[in-house]
C-alpha cells in the first residue's frame, strides 16, 4: 500500500500543503481558522496520514521527547512520580524517554550522554546524589535540565522536591506526641541530600524535646529493604535497652526494619513503633500497616514535567525551587504502643 502523504491529506481537505501542515502542528495550528483545521484533521484520519514527528521536531531543533532517569525502576514511590510526568506531558505531544542510575555517578552520566545523543528536549532526573554534579552540569549545557524527588543544595538547577526536613520533624513529633524517649532512626544515604534533610529534622526536633536521637554509626548505602533489614539487625545486637521508636528514611528500609523485629520475635508495634516515609502503596497494608509521611509522588510528577516544558520553552525563565509539604499519616504501626510500666 502506497504511503499516505501530506500533500494527499491536502487535497482531501482542499487545501494548501503548507495550510495542511500548519493545522496539523499543535505549534501553529492557531495560525490557521478553527474550520480549516478541523477540515484537515478529518481528512487525515480518513486516509491513515501518519506525519513523521522526529523529521518535523529536527526542522524546528525538536524531537518531541524528554528523558527521565530514576535511581531504582524497582522501587515503588516512582512509579506515581513517573505516571505524573507521563501525564502531564501527554496533551503537549512530548514523550517520555526513561533511563535507570542505580544510584552510580557512572551509570548517571552515561543515562545523560545517551539521553543528549538522541537529543531529548530536556531531562528529569530524580536521582540525583552527590558525585553527580559534573554529569549533570555537562548535560545542562545542552539542555534543561530539572531535578525532582531529590535536589542538589546550591547546585542551581531547577527542582521540584519535598520538604524533607520539615517531615523529619513530623516523625520525631509523633513519637514524641506518644511518650517515647528511646528513639532511633535508619538513615538512608548521606550522599542524597534528601535523606541528609529528613536526619537533621528529626534530631533536632528530639533534641529541643531534651532527647537525644539513637544513631548507628552506618547508613544505608541505598534506600532499599535489605538496607532496612541490615541496619535494624544492627540495632538489634547492640547492648543496651532497645529503642522504643524506629525512624526509618523511607518505606522500603521500614519494611526492612520490621521483617528484622519479626525474626528476632520482636513485634511492632508492641515493643517498637516504626515510621516510614513516602507513603508508598503497600503501607496501608503490611502487618500492621505503617506509619509514614506521605510524598505526593504524582503531584510532583507533573509539576516536574510543567517546570521542563517551559524551559523547553524558554531556558530563561525563573528556576525558583518548587517544594511540596509533607503530612504524616498515622497507621496501626505507631498508633498501637503504649508505654511498659
Amino acid at each position: 500500500m502506497q504511503k499516505v502523504t501530506l500533500k494527499d491529506v491536502a487535497a482531501r481537505a482542499g487545501v494548501h500543503t503548507s495550510t495542511a501542515s500548519r493545522a496539523l502542528d499543535p505549534d501553529r495550528r492557531t495560525l490557521v481558522h478553527q474550520e480549516t483545521v478541523a477540515r484537515v484533521r478529518a481528512a487525515a484520519d480518513q486516509l491513515g496520514y501518519r506525519g513523521d514527528s522526529i523529521a518535523s521536531g529536527l526542522r524546528r531543533g525538536r524531537t518531541h521527547t524528554l528523558g527521565v532517569v530514576v535511581a531504582d525502576l524497582g522501587n515503588p514511590f516512582i512509579a506515581p512520580v513517573v505516571r505524573g510526568i507521563e501525564h502531564q506531558l501527554e496533551g503537549r505531544g512530548l514523550m517520555a524517554l526513561i533511563a535507570e542510575s542505580r544510584d552510580q555517578p557512572t551509570r548517571m552520566a552515561r543515562a545523560l550522554d545517551s539521553l543528549m545523543a538522541r537529543r531529548a528536549d530536556a531531562v528529569i532526573v530524580t536521582g540525583a546524589r552527590v558525585g553527580d554534579e559534573r554529569a549533570l552540569r555537562k548535560a545542562q549545557q545542552q539542555l534543561p535540565i530539572v531535578l525532582a524527588v531529590r535536589h542538589l543544595p546550591g547546585s542551581g538547577i531547577p527542582a521540584v522536591t519535598h520538604d524533607d526536613e520539615r517531615g523529619g520533624r513530623l516523625a520525631a513529633e509523633h513519637f514524641l506526641e506518644h511518650g517515647h524517649t528511646r528513639i532511633a532512626q535508619l538513615a538512608g544515604p548521606q550522599e542524597v541530600s534528601n535523606f541528609r534533610e529528613r536526619g537533621v529534622g528529626f534530631r533536632e526536633r528530639l533534641r529541643s524535646a531534651g532527647i537525644g536521637a539513637i544513631e548507628l554509626e552506618e547508613y544505608g548505602n541505598r534506600p532499599t529493604f535489605e538496607e532496612g533489614k541490615r541496619l535494624m539487625e544492627l540495632l538489634l545486637a547492640r547492648t543496651g535497652a532497645l529503642p522504643t521508636a524506629i525512624f526509618a528514611h523511607n518505606d522500603l528500609m521500614a519494611f526492612g526494619a520490621l521483617q528484622a523485629l519479626g525474626d528476632h520475635d520482636r513485634s511492632c508495634p508492641e515493643d517498637v513503633a516504626i515510621i516510614g516515609y513516602n507513603d508508598t502503596l503497600m503501607t496501608a497494608f503490611t502487618d500492621p500497616p505503617i506509619t509514614t509521611i506521605r510524598l505526593p509522588g504524582y503531584e510532583l510528577g507533573r509539576m516536574a514535567a510543567d517546570t521542563a516544558t517551559m524551559l523547553i520553552e524558554d531556558r530563561e525563565q525563573a528556576r525558583t525551587p518548587l517544594t511540596l509539604p509533607p503530612v504524616l499519616v498515622p497507621r496501626r504501626s505507631t498508633l498501637g504502643w503504649l508505654p511498659k510500666d
